[in-house]
């Protein structure tokens, strides 16, 4: 490598003499002086010349990574030797002295004299460093000082001499224009060398890798290594190759998709063409039939004649006749549209002021049917209080009798012929329900009355407010991105309007069902299919259940209705869906309640799936329901916490609240609620989870506390607490004391005590089992024995 770095010196130094200063006496001893020859021994070859010690030469400490700086280095600092031994530079050329002209010579009008002293070429500096830009800043630095001590010169020639302007400027631009071409000589000179030094450090590059591969081969001792490195530079050569080939289909599918994209471009550019030819086409046309119209509009006779010269006078004038036949058509048409439009104004103005009419009669209507209702009520509970007289002779009993009798039966006549629809609600719910007591129908009559009167003064006003804060808060939402939040969880302790319930239930279903949703996106088709081919052992008790669900309600009283079709086939999915649980009494009012909300097969099956298996805790609907008795555990804690006077109340008379409630938490109030007390109720359970329940459940008893209160027969209060949460009248009052006067009421606490009864209730439920087990082996052994007896008396016998 460095006999290669010697002969660029060399090539170089001999090109800046040609070119410069060709004096053959100055490059003696450039070599010898800057990269001297290496000489090695002669005859050695292979191993033996590798391990020759390298020889020591004025490069011998130069860099190996950074071989141009050490030439760059050691070149320059020569050139500054020899900079100061030369006190011109290479490049410099003096200016030939000025002689005054003479007047009696023609000639020196012309011609200048040649110069007196010949210019001497001095002895060259060493070259500049390799692919620095130090040697062309020198060289330029040189240019403009000789372009300076010309200018010098020049001004005092000027001041001397009597020559001629045209002269002067003819050789500083001779002068001028010979700098530049050698300036861009030397430029173009210092590219190439530039250039070289670069291919040189690429082959040094290479050199090296070479040079390091052979001592390694070198290194090692034995023939298999040797053989084995072999081997695995062959195999990196191989996976080069294919790496390159990889590169070229690489670069062919390139340019074939360039060239498909390259085709498409011009497709599409010729398109634009033609569509711009089309387009200029039909302005122009345009253009042509704008110019007619607006020729007829401005001279219609003259173009008539223009257009079609042949038209006499007589077709002329029946056409003008036409036109202005059509003119009176539209002034009439326009008298006869402002005409119509005062009229449909006037009928606006008629319609809306008897819409604002109805709408008060309505009000008005629904105010006198609450005071009605009010009246029968109190016409009621004073034909209670007379029947619970017992002062009244026979007569006077029958008639009052009577009278209840045809209270009750007027009453039901006059709500039938006033409104058939208004006995169900929306989703098929009956308002004002029956009840299987013969003895409490008439208070049930009374506090339906109640509820309908309550209803008819302030539904009106809660649902307005109530959606317009939904309207605003699902305002821009888009389905499945309700986020939960206090404000989510605040409207839907408020009760969601019948508008939105449908899509707030199914974002709650998919939220609580999402991880199981995504891993079986077909399971509820799976699930049918399977029921279909292979019965499940609970499908005769489904079959059972089926015409006791919801029976008052519209869409599940008749056998054929398709609601039940179809709550039967998500009872048979759920029940493969949940092996463990299979069927339990009470999953069909669920279901139920489910599908006719969301209005759809497998959404409610999901609605089933979350609430039995994410939101209810373990065992809740098992065979032994151990959760559920646990909860009526946590229920009565809380009754003596919350309300200790009720607690007491029901302690006195060996009242067991859990006969009553046991029932609301397993299908969670269904069929015990009203349907507008019973949906906000579950639009806040399926977010919260079984908090709610605990929260209504003391509520229903704490609001109807006082009534409860007063009844001391325990016949009586079991009597009451089977309808009673049925006459709850203030829905709205109900929530704030469910969610209000209930506080606190911690999530943990609740646990908590879950957990303790559960554990206690499962001990219980061990203890059982191992009676049984004791209770099973005696009744075994009591048998043995039996059977012992008797064949000794037998024997005895013979």
């Amino acid at each position: 490598m460095l006999y290669w770095l010697q002969q660029l010196q060399v090539k170089r130094w001999q090109h800046r003499q040609v070119t410069t200063c060709p004096d053959p006496t100055n490059n003696n001893n450039t070599t010898d002086d800057f990269l001297p020859v290496l000489k090695s021994p002669l005859g050695l070859v292979g191993e033996a010349a590798a391990n020759v010690p390298s020889q020591r030469t004025p490069l011998a400490n130069m860099s190996i990574k950074h071989p141009l700086i050490e030439i760059q280095n050691s070149v320059h600092s020569r050139r500054k030797r020899s900079s100061q031994e030369c006190s011109q530079s290479v490049f410099h050329v003096e200016a030939p002295p000025w002689a005054p002209p003479n007047p009696a010579d023609p000639t020196n009008t012309t011609v200048p004299s040649a110069p007196r002293t010949p210019i001497v070429p001095q002895t060259p500096s060493p070259p500049p460093p390799l692919g620095d830009l130090a040697g062309q800043t020198s060289v330029a630095e040189s240019w403009e000082s000789l372009s300076k001590s010309q200018r010098s010169r020049k001004t005092k020639n000027r001041s001397s001499s009597n020559m001629p302007i045209l002269r002067r400027n003819t050789l500083s631009s001779d002068r001028t224009s010979r700098l530049q071409q050698e300036n861009q000589m030397l430029m173009e000179e210092v590219k190439a060398q530039k250039e070289l030094v670069w291919l040189l450090h690429k082959t040094l590059e290479a050199a090296q890798l070479e040079k390091r591969t052979c001592a390694e081969f070198l290194a090692v001792e034995g023939e298999q290594e040797r053989l084995e490195l072999l081997r695995h530079r062959e195999r990196q050569a191989a996976d080069l190759r294919g790496r390159l080939e990889e590169a070229k289909l690489e670069a062919e599918a390139t340019s074939r998709s360039l060239a498909q994209r390259d085709a498409q471009l011009t497709e599409l550019q010729e398109n634009i063409r033609m569509l711009m030819e089309k387009n200029n086409a039909k302005q122009e046309v345009i253009i042509k039939l704008s110019d007619q119209v607006t020729a007829c509009m401005s001279d219609p006779r003259l173009y008539a004649s223009s257009s079609s010269g042949s038209l006499d006078s007589q077709t002329f004038k029946q056409l003008q006749q036409q036109i202005e036949n059509l003119k009176d058509d539209i002034e009439a048409y326009k008298t006869q549209n402002k005409f119509l439009n005062s009229e449909i104004y006037q009928l606006t103005k008629l319609w809306r002021n008897s819409s604002e009419q109805e709408k008060s009669l309505l009000v008005k209507c629904a105010y006198l049917e609450a005071s009605n209702c009010q009246m029968e009520s109190r016409y009621l509970g004073v034909l209670r209080r007379l029947q619970e007289n017992k002062s009244l002779d026979p007569v006077q009993q029958e008639a009052v009798q009577k009278m209840i009798e045809n209270a009750l039966k007027g009453e039901l006549k006059s709500v039938i012929t006033l409104n058939t629809n208004r006995d169900h609600d929306e989703y098929g719910f009956k308002i004002l329900p029956d009840y299987e007591v013969e003895d409490m129908k008439l208070l049930a009559k009374i506090q339906a009355l109640e509820i309908r009167s309550h209803n008819l003064l302030h539904q009106e006003a809660g649902e307005h407010p109530l959606l317009s804060r939904w309207a605003q808060y699902l305002a821009g939402r888009v389905d499945d991105i309700l986020c939960p939040s206090p404000e989510l969880k605040g409207l839907l302790r408020g009760g969601v309007p019948r508008e939105y319930r449908q899509r707030v239930w199914r974002w709650l279903v998919q939220a609580r069902s999402r991880t199981m949703r995504e891993r079986h996106p077909q399971r509820y088709q799976q699930l049918c299919e399977k029921s279909q081919t292979s019965p499940h052992p609970a499908f005769r008790q489904i079959q059972l259940d089926l015409h006791r669900t919801l029976t008052t309600n519209q869409h599940f009283s008749s056998p054929s209705s398709p609601a039940l079709h179809q709550l039967q086939r998500i009872l048979l999915a759920f029940s493969w869906q949940s092996p463990v649980i299979g069927y339990c009494q009470g999953l069909n009012r669920l279901a139920a309640i489910a599908l006719l909300v969301l209005q759809n097969e497998e959404d409610a099956f999901w609605c089933l799936v979350s609430v039995v298996e994410t939101i209810m805790p373990q065992d809740y609907y098992t065979k032994n329901l151990a959760a559920s008795q646990a909860d009526q555990w946590v229920l009565k804690d809380f009754l003596a916490e919350k309300l200790p006077r009720l607690a007491a109340h029901f302690e006195d008379h060996s009242i067991d609240v859990s006969l009553i409630t046991f029932n609301w938490f397993l299908v969670v109030f269904v069929e015990s609620l009203p349907s507008d007390i019973l949906l906000p109720l579950w639009d806040a359970f399926l977010y919260e989870g079984t908090k709610v329940i605990f929260r209504y459940a003391l509520a229903l008893f704490k609001y109807k506390e006082d009534d409860i209160l007063k009844i001391h027969d325990s016949v009586e209060i079991y009597q009451y607490l089977r309808f009673f949460t049925k006459t709850i009248s203030d829905g709205r009052r109900l929530i704030s004391i469910a969610f209000t006067v209930m506080n606190p009421f911690p999530g943990r606490l609740l646990r908590n005590r879950r957990a303790l009864h559960l554990e206690r209730l499962q001990g219980e439920l061990r203890e059982l089992e191992e009676q049984q087990r004791d209770f099973v082996t005696e009744s075994v052994e009591c048998k043995d024995k039996e059977l012992d007896a008797m064949i000794s008396e037998d024997d005895d016998e013979l």
